[in-house]
């Protein structure tokens, strides 16, 4: 599998579950790849999710527009995707860098409806497009050694995260506006069995339960540095700004709690979101 792939499957997966919800909210949305085109399993199987979804949300418009310059097969699998599909959904094949992404969107007609988008670059222009659908997201692949994070900041996203594949010397990126996508994202990334690498770079290896200690230190960092914060936040940082998910956070704090070095407004009832968290001073 070429090293660019691994992004492949954790986006469709998050499309597959994106088509539905974009297209109840809105009626009309853009799935958008740029990237080089050398693989066009991933283009068609695009489409063919897109098509599924369209079948059965009728009255829909769904576009998806692939900005590539790929190869001679590129156009005939996405023509043979195409066969069949339902009136709802068009396809646009453009030839081009990921930074003719917002002459392609505009000539896809994406402009106030919802828009997903695939890069394979870090590329400012095209993130930046990538940014301005309403209601936008976006996974984006890079090497390891790109720093994705405030890049996708950068390009107007309100919620992103990044994650380093140890084994793959990649990094994915996701910029979202929504919690739940960006939470959802994160654990299809954990699904997908891939090692990442934590907040001191140490390998992560993804299980159901994983080892409290470097998240409750990290989050004890952040504690020490911006003040108390409600379970609610630091479950979002634990999201956005380390590899662990949300659940791992709540775990992480249930031992920090469990070990004194953390107190909880109020005591008593369930962690929830919003429960003050409060680091405990060293000798207090």
């Amino acid at each position: 599998m070429p090293t660019e792939a691994v992004g492949h499957a954790p986006f469709l997966r998050h499309l597959d579950r994106w088509v539905p919800a974009a297209l109840r909210r809105a009626r009309r949305a853009t799935v958008a790849l740029a990237y080089d085109g050398s693989d066009p399993n991933l283009a068609e199987q695009t489409v063919r999710l897109a098509g599924e979804h369209a079948a059965r949300l009728r009255g829909c418009r769904l576009t998806v527009l692939v900005l590539a310059e790929g190869t001679e097969e590129l156009p005939a699998r996405l023509g043979a995707a195409e066969a069949g599909l339902p009136t709802e959904v068009a396809v646009h094949l453009m030839p081009g860098p990921p930074a003719r992404l917002p002459v392609a969107l505009r000539a896809a007609g994406a402009a106030g409806a919802p828009v997903l988008s695939y890069l394979e670059a870090a590329d400012p222009v095209a993130l930046t497009a990538a940014a301005a659908g309403r209601a936008a997201e976006a996974v984006v692949v890079a090497e390891a050694a790109t720093p994705l994070r405030a890049a996708l900041v950068d390009a107007g996203f309100a919620l992103v995260t990044e994650v380093e594949l140890v084994d793959a010397d990649r990094r994915i990126g996701f910029g979202t506006g929504s919690d739940r996508s960006l939470e959802e994202l994160k654990e299809i990334l954990w699904a997908s069995g891939s090692r990442f690498r934590d907040p001191y770079g140490e390998p992560l290896s993804p299980a159901a339960r994983v080892e409290p200690a470097p998240l409750g230190r990290a989050l004890l960092e952040e504690l020490a540095r911006v003040g108390p914060r409600t379970v609610t936040e630091l479950r979002r940082y634990a999201v956005t700004e380390t590899a662990y998910r949300a659940v791992d956070a709540v775990r992480a704090l249930s031992d920090l709690l469990d070990t004194g070095r953390v107190t909880r407004t109020p005591q008593d009832g369930r962690l929830g979101g919003d429960v003050l968290v409060t680091p405990v001073r060293s000798g207090a």
